[in-house]
């Protein structure tokens, strides 16, 4: 016979087990307009799509509602009507599929039996009439407080003014922004939010972004808590310093993943199986080939990236210490193929792939002229603006935060310290910067070099030497978007370069002033401006 002390025993844990879900079924039912999906995890995942626009509108994690009630997660900022079907699959596993149509786009969320993840992926033939292709996870902030990796830089909660747009404000005396969560691609791992008595992640993780665009260094939105709503995404085309024409195709797979145990990371997400679930667009990796080889000519102490693209995918991977790498597997076809010291390109060439197949291509590069005498330069070819004053703070906050250094404008003595350099010239704001330097004898003719990362609204730099005049150079390609102001760096690079005439540079003090130029116009930190990747003043 059992004892009562047994019987309570057992009765707390029936309850223990039915409060956590570990009594979870794995199917689909039908409730009213919405198909409810049951992961069948033991922490259990339980969320409601819409029958007739593809929003979830309840996510339940271990009985808890995580969704925020208003609006719901979707695709861009919802489809507005789609053709949703639901179908459950056995392959390795057991799967559950949504399928959501509309004329140029399929989105599809699967889940697979045990997991406590909703995979994801989007096919399209257009780019969405709203200008951006996004994923977004509108949850409930009561529950999910917390972003990471970056913490409270995006946290727009308790905004008490506008500093630039609708999207960057001032909380507790410190400029925010849902733009200032981004991280570039090539570093990418789980964003998360957070919170909870028992610590819950809710993270979007993409193991590749091959049919995004921008390349191995763009950056995005990653998180966002707005107040109403805790907000995640994944961004898979917009125009945020746009540099590249959108892809098409199949964007993902993605997931979105719910955790108990801690930060998940994108290393050991499995998307081997998604084959089995017919996603169209998605190419196995007995479709794809590999490029290996080895990379030559980065400077030393400067990682070594190769990057891979065409119109219909990219790629990249960092080179080991002695230049050699493998790319991710790769859709067959022709590709440009650069090669990066950190983010300044020093080769192109192209290479093709085949599906099955191993193609083994080296690439070389170079900073020219090979025969060149520098007489000066102000930080290095990294296409960043690594070392400048302020470039520690951009990517978190806005340029007129009160934690900023002075702007300046700045006279710079060649040899002192990089801090003492702007890693921007605003028109309206610190132009032109002044550097004095000695030079020991006349040197003739030389070049000045200066190379950047990012213009906005046709900032371009022009020189003058002594009172010489440098040519006014045209206008940069034209990137149709807020860069600097919304925490990023990384544009076209352009680099100018200005032939110095015998004679204006002379034994003893020199002065050379570098000027924004352009023929629109700004106020403050909207006014025209271009970001520093370095200056050189060389001979040859």
């Amino acid at each position: 016979m059992i004892g009562f002390r047994p019987l309570v025993q057992l009765f707390a844990l029936w309850v223990s087990l039915f409060a956590s879900g570990a009594l979870s079924a794995f199917g689909y039912t039908t409730s009213g307009s919405n198909y409810v999906i049951d992961a069948g995890s033991a922490n259990p995942l339980i969320f409601t799509v819409s029958q007739s626009n593809c929003d979830i509108r309840s996510i339940k994690y271990r009985g808890t509602e995580l969704q925020y009630g208003s609006t719901g997660t979707h695709i861009n900022s919802g489809l507005g009507s789609a053709t949703v079907s639901m179908n459950q699959i056995s392959g390795s596993s057991k799967y559950i599929k949504v399928t959501c149509v509309t004329s140029t786009l399929t989105h599809y969320m699967v889940v697979r039996e045990g997991e406590s993840i909703i995979y994801m992926a989007t096919y399209i033939t257009a780019q969405p009439s709203i200008g951006e292709l996004r994923f977004i996870a509108r949850l409930l902030p009561n529950q999910l407080p917390g972003e990471h990796p970056y913490g409270e830089v995006s946290n727009t909660n308790g905004a008490t003014s506008t500093v630039e747009g609708s999207d960057v404000f001032i909380v507790n005396g410190q400029t925010r922004s849902k733009f200032y969560s981004s991280t570039r691609f090539i570093d990418k791992d789980s964003q998360c939010v957070f919170g909870g008595s028992d610590l819950i992640h809710v993270c979007v993780m993409t193991p590749q972004q091959e049919s995004s665009s921008g390349g191995p260094f763009f950056r995005d939105i990653e998180s966002n808590n707005a107040g109403a709503s805790t907000n995640l995404y994944n961004y898979m085309n917009s125009g945020h310093a746009q540099t590249e024409a959108y892809r098409m195709g199949l964007h993902g797979p993605y997931l979105m993943q719910f955790s108990r145990s801690g930060i998940p990371s994108v290393k050991t997400a499995d998307i081997s199986w998604f084959g089995e679930v017919g996603v169209t667009g998605f190419v196995p990796r007995s479709g794809r080939g590999i490029i290996t080889g080895t990379a030559s000519g980065v400077q030393s102490g400067m990682q070594g990236v190769v990057h891979w693209f065409n119109s219909a995918a990219q790629y990249w991977a960092k080179t080991a210490s002695n230049g050699a790498f493998t790319s991710p597997p790769m859709k067959p076809g022709t590709y440009t193929m650069v090669l990066y010291q950190t983010e300044f390109k020093i080769a192109t060439s192209t290479v093709s792939v085949s599906a099955g197949g191993t193609t083994n291509a080296n690439i070389a590069g170079s900073v020219g002229p090979a025969n060149r005498k520098t007489l000066w330069m102000i930080g290095e070819y990294d296409g960043q603006p690594t070392g400048f004053r302020n470039a520690d703070k951009i990517l978190r906050m806005h340029p007129s935060d009160s934690r900023m250094s002075s702007w300046g404008p700045l006279t710079y003595n060649v040899g002192s310290s990089l801090n003492d350099f702007p890693m921007a010239v605003f028109q309206s704001v610190n132009n032109p910067v002044t550097i004095k330097f000695n030079l020991n004898s006349a040197p003739g003719a030389a070049t000045l070099r200066i190379a950047t990362t990012l213009s906005f609204t046709g900032s371009r730099p022009r020189a003058n030497v002594n009172g010489w005049d440098g040519p006014a150079p045209g206008a940069p390609n034209k990137i149709d978007s807020r860069g600097v102001t919304r925490g990023t760096y990384r544009g076209h690079g352009e680099v100018y370069e200005v032939s110095v005439p015998a004679g204006r540079l002379v034994a003893g003090q020199n002065t050379i002033t570098i000027t924004s130029i352009s023929g629109s116009s700004g106020d403050t930190f909207l006014s025209p401006n271009f970001i520093f990747d370095a200056v050189e003043l060389f001979t040859v």
